[in-house]
């Protein structure tokens, strides 16, 4: 299934640590891990009891991805992370290209 699928699927779900590790077939504590060496970020991470964290869709597809980038390159989940903010970073800036039509030339 690809990212926006799952996007389009789980737009406004919220998911709790567990859900979020079934849904990405990863351990609670890979994605703790990664929550507390900054690769995933959310409001509710600052809290420090990660039973009370929540996560939306962005999350899932963020964490997906960085799998995929951690598994293809063998590589540290901080490097993975900024992998991710630079694919992300591509996504909105040719969002912000097709909406001026530019994109179709």
């Amino acid at each position: 299934m690809s990212d926006e699928i799952d996007a389009m699927l789980l737009e406004d779900a919220m998911l709790d640590l567990d859900r979020l590790a079934r849904c990405c077939h990863v351990s609670r504590e890979w994605i703790i891990e990664h929550v507390q060496c900054g690769v995933l970020l959310n409001d509710n991470c600052a809290q420090a009891d990660p039973a009370t964290w929540i996560f939306d869709s962005r999350s899932l597809v963020r964490i997906k991805r960085i799998i995929r980038v951690e598994r293809d390159f063998e590589c540290h989940p901080e490097l993975a992370g900024l992998v991710a903010d630079l694919i992300e970073e591509i996504e909105v800036l040719r969002t912000k290209i097709n909406a001026t039509g530019f994109g179709d030339r």
